[in-house]
């Protein structure tokens, strides 16, 4: 019986191959509805060159397929495509003319909860509220896509590149992301991959909430407000990415325990590099942090991290620690490098003789009273500076490195991405806004 009904389950499958087939789909009235409502699962719809008309709903396993000459509007309604089903491929097609309601999520795309294993592929999603809305499916991917959002509202009040929601396993990778308001906004979301997109002109590049045992890696974040926002999450994984010239922050995180941080780069005139809020139990290494106001900004009772590896290169000020107990930044005899550390290594082993403390008692008066910094210049300032450093026993508690590095960790940029840089950076000279005033962390 059992042989037999194994059979029937063959005999269905090959059924279904046998009718899949491709369709071409003309650049008329009612052209596309019709042929999706026909076709029969399995089945590639070929839209051939020109406009069709949207907004379309997949609620079975077909493809869509408009290789890269096929363009959707869905004229201002609802969102371009709706994916309801499992199965589905969207590929090569541009996708345009959204609705804008937030409430509604108006999208290029939206794949609701009741679909699984759906691919989102080299489309270019253009112009609308969202770029692509994951909201609630599982083993979704959205890959290669380029994706433009809108500039017609103050950038708090636009739609995100991609907005993922509850969807577990879900793949993003290989998308340029460009205007709107956040690149990838991920909420409530557990064991997803980030990775390798470029994200430019946002507010935050990946905000990122509530999402477990997921990977953010090789991702590039330009000239955004925010580079990557990873807050309220365990167990993370956050490798090779490029922060390069954000404005505010280029790595923060916020109640973000358990993570791994690492071979990160942030450059180019961020106000804090790197930002952690009570985060425990991190690993943070073979990161550099380079050429902004405060390379790393460590508070709110953030313990158990283990900082090592790290290049702390050209920041105005180094580390910003606000608290009277001793913390260690080193790790097994190997602590960071600091571009304002006079040391000598004389046994060659690439670790400086001399231990290195960032702040002394005058950084903590500075960040504690601004107005104290009208006396920089007087002699006694310079005297306790004189004996902070001749009498270790009179500084206050703070960052220690014990075993400083004599040589930075280096990333490299590729050449194409140093131009974006530039060109962000030259931008951010001349910027204007009209944006509320920016707090990362205000709504949270």
């Amino acid at each position: 019986m059992l042989r037999l009904f194994l059979s029937l389950i063959l005999l269905c499958g090959a059924a279904t191959l046998v009718g899949a087939a491709e369709r071409r789909v003309p650049a008329e009235t009612g052209a596309l509805t019709s042929a999706i409502a026909g076709a029969l699962p399995g089945d590639v719809l070929t839209l051939e060159p020109g406009l069709h008309a949207g907004p379309v709903t997949l609620d079975h396993a077909i493809t869509l397929d408009g290789q890269g000459k096929a363009t959707i509007d869905a004229g201002g309604v609802g969102s371009v495509v709706t994916i309801t089903g499992s199965d589905i491929t969207v590929r090569g097609l541009t996708l345009t003319g959204s609705g804008s309601d937030h409430d509604a999520i108006d999208s290029g795309v939206q794949i609701t909860r009741s679909a699984a294993r759906v691919l989102v592929e080299d489309n270019d999603i253009l112009g609308n509220l969202y770029g692509v809305d994951v909201h609630g499916p599982k083993n979704a991917t959205v890959r290669g896509n380029r994706i433009v959002g809108r500039t017609d509202h103050h950038m708090n009040s636009r739609g995100n590149g991609v907005y993922v929601w509850n969807a577990p396993g879900t793949i993003i990778e290989d998308n340029d992301i460009r205007l709107g308001r956040d690149g990838i906004f991920v909420n409530a979301s557990n064991d997803g991959i980030f990775r390798r997109n470029l994200m430019r002109d946002l507010r935050f590049a990946v905000h990122y909430m509530y999402a477990n045992n997921s990977e953010v890696s090789g991702n590039i974040s330009i000239g955004n407000t925010l580079g990557f926002a990873l807050m309220f999450s365990n167990r993370i994984t956050v490798h090779d990415n490029l922060s390069l010239a954000d404005r505010s922050h280029g790595l923060m995180l916020n109640y973000a325990n358990n993570a791994d941080i690492r071979g990160n780069l942030v450059r180019g005139g961020a106000e804090k590099c790197t930002f952690i809020y009570n985060a425990h139990r991190n690993l943070i290494y073979d990161n550099r942090f380079e050429g902004c106001e405060i390379g790393i900004h460590f508070t709110a009772g953030s313990e158990r991290n283990a900082i090592t590896g790290n290049a702390f290169v050209g920041n105005r000020t180094q580390v910003k620690y606000v608290g009277t107990k001793n913390v260690e930044w080193s790790y097994d005899g190997r602590g960071n490098y600091w571009s304002d550390h006079p040391a000598f290594d004389l046994d060659g082993n690439g670790i400086a003789d001399a231990s290195f403390r960032p702040n002394d008692l005058m950084d903590h008066i500075l960040w504690s009273q601004p107005a104290a910094s009208l006396l920089m210049g007087a002699p006694a300032v310079q005297l306790i500076r004189w004996s902070q450093k001749h009498f270790p026993a009179s500084l206050p508690g703070g960052v220690l490195d014990s075993a400083p590095l004599m040589r930075p960790v280096l990333v490299t940029v590729p050449d194409t991405i140093a131009a974006m840089e530039a060109e962000a950076m030259t931008a951010a000279r001349n910027r204007k806004t009209d944006d509320a005033p920016f707090d990362p962390l205000a709504s949270h």
